[in-house]
Formats: structure tokens, sequence, C-alpha cells
């Protein structure tokens, strides 16, 4: 999610040991400290640190930042390795589908007791959820981004379309009427388990659910069955390929050639796609995916980032005030104008109002979901049974027979180890 793209990081380890951490944060020193922060790479610009860092540091005489910004690759080992030692930064940001991986590894401070102070109940789903392990909140959710549909507005004109659908059935009908002479109605590539993954939670069900203590794969259920029946239609309305994701071909590069209504990607895919086709620039539109119903958007996968705090740190107190700080109204509200992401809390939407792409994003994170919650869900995104069971089934296999291999494959992964 960079100007905004949505991170979702995939690692190999895995790890099997309980979640641990202290109920509150700690500190062992009253006097002037300085706090070692782990940022992410492109995840502000210089100009937003230096100004909150300047803030902060006003506001806090005792304490100096010493950010260090991060390469993605190979973070999750740094991070890990950090965490079970007695010299880890003071405060981390992490990708929110990360937290349960890190908790799990242990080192990481419970930040439960903080949650109502922070204003927890304002915060988007999709990062607070997958803070929050065996019920502790370990991540502070940071920023988010998720996918609207992206449309050519001369297109939409000319099918006759006045207005974007607000719910899946209104979106079928329309995309049907834009999928005419040599125009696509939408460009959906075979495999975007992303997109499918939000059907999925509209209709109650997820990936894998936990039964004990054990997971199961949530494909072969009412509920799968219903989402892939939907992504089947909403496919053939387009010519997308039915055994490839989205970067094969690039589907900016697809949407460029002005001849597809409908992509769905993040908001910052638009920029992409002008530079391809500078004559497109100003005839592009944004709207959430639509819902079930009217009232409510549909669900989406919900990329971005969540703040931790070091059980070896010795200065939770004071990465406690600048978590506080950076995830308040003040910094969030700054935070979504200079990078157009999503604040982390549902009231701050607000912010995004003069940016369309922005906005429809925000609007569709209040639907907001992450990934199951194991440390061992990175195993299954390295096998991806969600894109071969995709591709299998827009290929006339069946459903059923396909939804239990791809199941299968999950269970093995998140039960590893167990």
């Amino acid at each position: 999610m960079k100007s905004p793209r949505l991170i979702t990081a995939v690692f190999a380890l895995a790890f099997a040991a309980a979640a641990c951490g202290s109920s509150t944060p700690t500190s062992t020193s009253d006097g002037p400290v300085t706090l070692d922060v782990w940022l992410m790479k492109d995840s502000v610009t210089p100009d937003f640190l230096q100004r909150f860092t300047s803030d902060f540091e006003s506001q806090n005489s005792q304490v100096k930042l010493n950010i260090q910004i991060q390469e993605w690759g190979g973070i999750g080992q740094k991070v890990v390795s950090a965490l079970a030692s007695n010299d880890a930064p003071d405060v981390i940001e992490v990708g929110n589908t990360q937290v349960a991986q890190y908790a799990a590894s242990g080192g990481v401070v419970d930040l439960s007791a903080k949650v109502d102070e922070l204003n927890g109940k304002d915060w988007i789903p999709g990062l607070s959820e997958p803070g929050a392990v065996d019920g502790k909140q370990f991540g502070i959710p940071y920023y988010a981004a998720n996918r609207v549909v992206i449309y050519n507005k001369d297109l939409f004109a000319a099918a006759g379309v006045a207005a974007p659908p607000k719910t899946r059935a209104e979106w079928l009908e329309t995309t049907a009427k834009l999928n005419q002479g040599a125009n696509q109605g939408i460009y959906l590539p075979g495999q975007n388990w992303y997109v499918l993954s939000g059907f999925l939670w509209d209709e109650g069900g997820d990936l894998a659910t936990k039964d004990g203590d054990k997971w199961k794969g949530g494909l072969g259920t009412p509920a799968g069955a219903a989402a892939v029946d939907f992504y089947k239609q909403l496919q053939a309305l387009g010519k997308g390929p039915k055994d490839s994701d989205e970067a094969k071909p690039q589907q900016t590069d697809v949407f460029s050639r002005g001849d597809v209504a409908q992509l769905i990607a993040v908001p910052g895919a638009a920029a992409l796609i002008t530079k391809a086709n500078p004559a497109l620039e100003g005839k592009l539109g944004f709207f959430p995916i639509p819902g079930k119903t009217a009232d409510k958007p549909g669900a989406v996968f919900t990329g971005g980032s969540d703040l931790i705090v070091p059980e070896s740190s010795d200065h939770q107190d004071q990465a406690y005030r600048m978590i506080k700080a950076l995830a308040g109204e003040k910094w969030q509200t700054e935070l979504a104008k200079a990078m157009n992401y999503v604040p982390n809390r549902t009231s701050l939407a607000s912010a995004l109002a003069e940016n369309p792409g922005a906005s429809a994003m925000a609007a569709g994170a209040v639907n907001g979901h992450g990934t199951p919650q194991s440390p061992n869900w990175a195993a299954v995104e390295a096998k991806n049974p969600v894109k071969d069971f995709l591709t299998a089934v827009l290929t006339g296999g069946d459903p059923t027979a396909e939804a239990k291999k791809a199941d299968d494959v999950i269970a093995t992964a998140l039960n590893s180890g167990k």
C-alpha cells in the first residue's frame, strides 16, 4: 500500500507458541529517553515524519524519537529476532495480517487495557480485528487501504448508466449493460482471491474458521458456494483470464486501453492507468464494492499496518505515548490527507472527502476484514489453494469437489505443528 497500495506481506515462518504479554506498558526510566521506532519504507513521507516528530517532542520534552526506516523485504525474520532479543526497538510498524504471527512468537506487549483510551470502538475492523489475538489487543491500528471499483465514466455514459450500482444485483445488471460490442463490462481475472474473500465475508463465511483447537477451510460451505457463484457471474461479464491473477497481465495496462468499463483495485491504480493512457485523465470514477443491500458496502480485504510495543522495550510508557499520538485524531487526519490512506477511525473518513478515490475507499473500509488470525496463514498464501480453486471452478470443475481440495490444503497448513 504505497500511495496507496495494499500491504500484504507473506512470510514462511510459522510459530506454535502461545501468545503472551504484560497487561499494561511499563518503563524502567523516568528521565530523558530516546525511543527507537521502526517504520516501514514509503509508509509516510519525510515531511510528515518531520512534522510529527517535532510536534511529539515539543509535547514530550523528555522524549526523543529515533525513527529508523525498514525495508519490507526480510522484515519478518528481523522483527521476530528483535522480539526475541533484549535489544528490541520500542515501537514497530507491522503489517496488520502479521500481528498474529508476532504475538504467537512472544515478546509483544498486550495493550488491551488501552483500547478504550484510544477510542477503540471507532477503529475500522480491518485493522482492529487482526491486531487482536485470543482476545488481547497487541496491535494498535495505524492506517489502511482497500479495493474499490474504478470505472470509465465515458463507457458508463455511453451505456446509459447514470450512477454507480449500490447492490450486488444492480452491479450485475449494470455490468451486463456495459458489456456490449468490443467493450468489457468488467475486467476480473480468475484468481483474484482477495475479491472472492469479500464475497465470502458478505455471505457470512470466512476462508477458514477454528473448530475447537483445529482449523478448517471455509470454501466448502454454503457461504463459499454462494460467494464463488457470484464471482463466476461477475467474471463472465468481461474477458478476464480464468487462470491468472491481476498481475498477469497487469490489469491496469488492460484497463488503460479504454475498452474496459470497470476494474477492482486500490484507488492508487488510477494513476498507473492514466500514466499508461493520458487520454483517460479526468475520465475515471470510483465507488465502493457493492454489498448485498444498499445500506452496507461490500466486504473488502483491508491491507495496512498496526503498531506494536516489544516486551523488551525499556521505555514502554513512552512508547505507548508515541503510539497514542500517532494513532490519535490529529495525526490520523494529517496522515489521511498526506498519504490518501484510510485513517484508523471510521469517524475520520471525512478527511478524505476531497479525494474521490480515497473517499470511496474509506466508505468501503467500514466493512473491511483481515485474513484468518493464525500464525500459519503465510503457509496458506504460499500454496494459494484459493487461486487454484477459482480457476478450477471457472473452467468447469465441480465446485463441491474443488472446494474440498482447497479446504484440505488450508486445514493442513493452518494445523501444522499441532
